[in-house]
């Protein structure tokens, strides 16, 4: 029943958009974003609960948004973790784990939305601006991305330039939001009319066109060195995202895996990102 639930749902989302679409254009395109951005997973689960409470640091006003922050102090540089969507803070234990043992001050924060932080949606405007705040306020030199978390960090250091960044890792992260957008299109079986409103709608709210969006567009002008890890296989994010950010980003290195999978959580990734911001 569920399966056939995943099934039809969307494609009743996607008739009402193009109904709707004939009349109120615009009214239309706000529904698809709303619908786009909601967060239904990524709360703190039971089983997390206790890890994350004993490293809770302070709540970060954010865009109207409360952020839960964690921190795990050490005496060398400060290294800062972004989750992807629909996750939490959780995700990066194992390596948290790797970075104190080496001494690292570590912090992650919950997007909104996700783990302790409040909201019901997340785009990477808003994301972006969450991750600007944090920078400024604990000036982190080592940033660490997943998945939608790695796109976010890609555009903050194309919007926000951070001098005190020296470091990147970008892990399993998408890249063309266009190709994203297409997907959510053919899920939903959405007319073409119905994209060309969402495309305004946001090109009106956040300045940019679905197009121009792209991390391997934002990683022309980074100048900070950069470590991406994609698996070949993935099948969230496709593995030809990293490929074309890694062309363009003259400072980073490409590793390449088969067969881990989107998450990212093994010790032999983990063991790299380490080296990677010790060396």
């Amino acid at each position: 029943m569920k399966k056939l639930i995943a099934v039809i749902l969307p494609r009743i989302y996607g008739t009402y958009f193009n109904i709707l679409s004939l009349f109120t254009p615009k009214k239309t395109a706000s529904k698809a974003f709303t619908l786009f951005c909601t967060v239904r997973k990524g709360r703190v689960l039971p089983q997390q609960k206790d890890y994350l409470d004993s490293a809770k640091n302070e709540t970060e006003l954010v865009a109207g948004h409360k952020l839960q922050s964690y921190r795990w102090p050490g005496t060398k540089e400060t290294v800062l973790l972004v989750h992807g969507w629909e996750s939490n803070t959780f995700r990066w234990r194992n390596l948290i784990k790797k970075l104190t043992k080496a001494n690292f001050d570590v912090i992650a924060f919950d997007a909104p939305s996700h783990g302790y932080s409040t909201g019901k949606l997340l785009y990477v405007p808003l994301y972006e601006e969450a991750v600007h705040h944090i920078i400024k306020k604990y000036n982190p030199k080592y940033l660490v991305g997943h998945s939608v978390g790695g796109m976010t960090l890609m555009y903050n250091e194309f919007k926000n330039p951070n001098p005190s960044v020296e470091k990147l890792v970008i892990i399993g992260a998408p890249s063309e939001f266009h190709e994203i957008m297409d997907h959510y299109q053919d899920l939903l079986r959405f007319s073409n009319r119905v994209m060309t409103a969402l495309d305004n709608y946001i090109f009106n709210r956040f300045g940019f066109r679905i197009p121009d969006f792209s991390a391997s567009k934002f990683a022309k002008s980074n100048t900070k060195k950069g470590l991406l890890f994609h698996d070949r296989f993935d099948l969230i994010a496709p593995y030809h995202a990293s490929e074309k950010v890694h062309k363009n980003w003259k400072g980073s290195e490409l590793i390449t895996t088969e067969g881990l999978g989107h998450s990212m959580h093994q010790e032999e990734v983990n063991d790299q990102i380490v080296n990677f911001l010790e060396t």
